[in-house]
């Protein structure tokens, strides 16, 4: 069955499990200190222009999403995200069962607004009753959004800035950063990125790793013994290798984003398969996640054909999928989409 239901649906890039295969009998120090570790962590501070830029590796991006809020907030304090934010919708409360609160603002196509956050914060500190109130402490956005949609560069600063008035870090989602980094447009670069947020992560289990999200802190502002608060929350990998060797061969020659860049070029195809054939799109977005709108019947027809990501309905009538492509995602893939079509 031809499917686009997700961008990790495969397993990981042909030439990341040869880097695991070549090096699998060398014996290497556990828990990320290995020479692999250490060499991708300043391939990526090189690429962040972020010399000063503290990292480590995690598994996924709930895990990443959990241990960020878990220790960076104190306990009367809450994260801010959009009310589609995945800490908010998908991620089956794990914010909350670490001890905190995850304080909504409307989305705009999965963005938050600087205007509505501003207000929010305002008016909290306004509130003479405050003090028994959940505090507002972070600000979480992702990039690209649970809709593919990207902050522009001026939108990012914004948030930015903001959060450096109130003293409260902005932290970027970036399970699917590299897509975002590879569009076209007015697009935040890597070091913009470490630039703007406190903390951020690179994704790449959504992008041709076998797992694996790289944790970024550009402003000398990890956690306290945040080894010691991983190892709490049972996120300590002791083969810290396979997340370091994976690291180390996407920011090797450019190679995450010429993945990247196929995903997004394959997502722009996609996109062209559906428009000839009169499909509607619920959204405009640059990034590998395509968003197309279909009659429940079309759905029902189609989903016997290819899979898709199921993701709202509109109305009664109407169902929104969601198209992705990743690395492995080919020419005849789409040729065969056309012919289902």
């Amino acid at each position: 069955m031809l499917s686009f239901e997700s961008d990790y649906i495969e397993g990981a890039h042909p030439k990341i499990l040869a880097r695991l295969v070549e090096t699998n009998l060398e014996k290497l120090t556990g828990y990320g200190e290995d020479i692999y570790s250490q060499r991708a962590k300043e391939k990526i501070r090189e690429a962040c222009n972020c010399p000063q830029a503290r990292i480590c590796f995690l598994m996924g991006g709930t895990q990443t999403n959990k241990i960020v809020t878990a220790t960076m907030l104190a306990p009367y304090e809450g994260v801010i995200a959009a009310e589609t934010g995945h800490i908010n919708t998908h991620e089956a409360g794990a914010i909350e069962a670490a001890g905190h609160k995850v304080l909504t603002l409307p989305q705009h196509q999965g963005k938050i607004d600087a205007k509505e956050l501003a207000h929010l914060l305002e008016q909290f500190f306004l509130d003479e009753n405050h003090e028994h109130m959940v505090f507002p402490g972070m600000v979480y956005i992702s990039h690209p959004t649970e809709y593919g949609t990207l902050y522009s560069r001026e939108e990012l600063f914004a948030l930015s800035a903001l959060c450096g008035k109130y003293r409260i870090p902005l932290y970027m989602d970036g399970a699917r950063l590299g897509y975002a980094l590879a569009a076209v447009g007015d697009v935040p670069s890597l070091p913009e990125i470490a630039a703007a947020c406190d903390v951020f992560y690179i994704g790449g289990t959504k992008a041709g790793a076998l797992c694996g999200e790289a944790l970024v802190f550009s402003k000398n502002n990890m956690p306290a013994h945040f080894m010691t608060r991983i190892k709490q929350h049972g996120a300590l990998l002791a083969k810290g290798r396979l997340l370091g060797i994976q690291f180390d061969t996407l920011f090797t020659d450019g190679f995450y984003m010429e993945i990247c860049r196929h995903a997004d070029a394959m997502a722009a195809r996609l996109k062209d398969a559906f428009r000839e054939k009169g499909y509607a799109f619920f959204l405009e977005t640059p990034t590998n996640q395509q968003f197309i709108l279909l009659e429940n019947d079309c759905y029902e027809m189609l989903k016997t054909k290819v899979a898709f990501g199921f993701w709202e309905r509109t109305d009664d009538h109407h169902v929104v999928i969601r198209a992705a492509t990743s690395w492995a995602t080919t020419r005849e893939d789409l040729e065969a989409l056309r012919r289902i079509l």
